[in-house]
């Protein structure tokens, strides 16, 4: 949680904290470009002229924003799916796991390559995050469908739903009243694990060049860095770092979740 919570604040404290506005090329014109990690630049100077730590301040913020924004939408379409998937049976029961199970097998990132190509003037003028988040949201939800299917069809079957439809009940204050509550725990803890998840993607993305260029990732630090990485190590390193910390803390945290939503483990 410390971690976590470290990270959120530099996200939302970035244009305080940062000395340098993003993709700022100021120190380049003051000749101070490639200079080496200092009191003045803790995590050095790009070749460009670029304030590595600004830049891993800035890319605090759109990455969380990529994994936080991404997951939310994941949820929301899994967990309403999922609903409706475990709540109701017959056919309709039966479209929606064959159309899950179509999206299960989607190649999330290789869709996401293929679309930053297709729509690269959105990627240029400064909409490649959202595009990354729209489609990691709209491909990602069919884990959380699978998990919510399967939880729903254990708790739809418990006594105090059956004394609900008993009571007469309607099945939407059922399902989103009674059923959807009793199910997040699980979700609570993918959903976690799953901001990590799509922070990694996002930072492959960048550093394959399929990123916003214009915009601060650590992926895009440690594509720029990767060409200078025998003389100024410190360009990748340092937003590298951010990232194996950043991740490490979303997965402690699902960890301690898991645990602590665990009704067995309480006992």
């Amino acid at each position: 949680m410390f971690i976590v919570g470290f990270f959120a604040f530099v996200a939302l404290a970035s244009p305080w904290l940062a000395p340098y506005p993003p993709r700022s090329y100021a120190l380049l014109y003051a000749g101070q470009g490639g200079n080496p990690p200092s009191w003045q630049h803790p995590f050095g100077v790009e070749p460009s002229g670029i304030d590595v730590f600004s830049e891993v301040i800035h890319g605090t913020r759109n990455d969380l924003y990529v994994g936080v924004a991404a997951t939310l939408l994941t949820v929301i379409l899994g967990v309403g799916i999922g609903a409706l998937a475990g709540y109701f049976k017959g056919l309709a029961s039966d479209i929606i796991l064959g159309i899950t199970q179509v999206f299960f097998v989607i190649p999330t990132l290789l869709l996401i390559l293929l679309f930053a190509r297709v729509f690269s003037v959105l990627v240029f003028a400064g909409l490649g995050l959202t595009l990354i988040v729209l489609i990691l949201g709209f491909f990602g939800w069919s884990y959380v469908t699978f998990l919510v299917r399967g939880e729903i069809l254990r708790v739809k079957e418990l006594e105090f739903i059956q004394a609900e439809r008993g009571l007469g009940a309607s099945t939407l204050r059922i399902m989103f009243r009674h059923i959807v509550p009793n199910v997040l725990s699980p979700v609570i803890v993918v959903a976690t694990l799953n901001i990590a998840g799509y922070i990694l993607t996002e930072v492959v993305i960048s550093f394959l060049g399929f990123g916003d260029p214009n915009t601060s990732t650590w992926g895009l630090l440690i594509n720029e860095g990767f060409t200078y990485v025998r003389t100024e190590w410190w360009v990748s390193v340092f937003p590298g770092l951010a990232v194996v910390i950043c991740v490490l803390g979303f997965n402690l945290m699902g960890d301690g979740l898991s645990d602590a939503l665990n009704p067995r483990l309480r006992e």
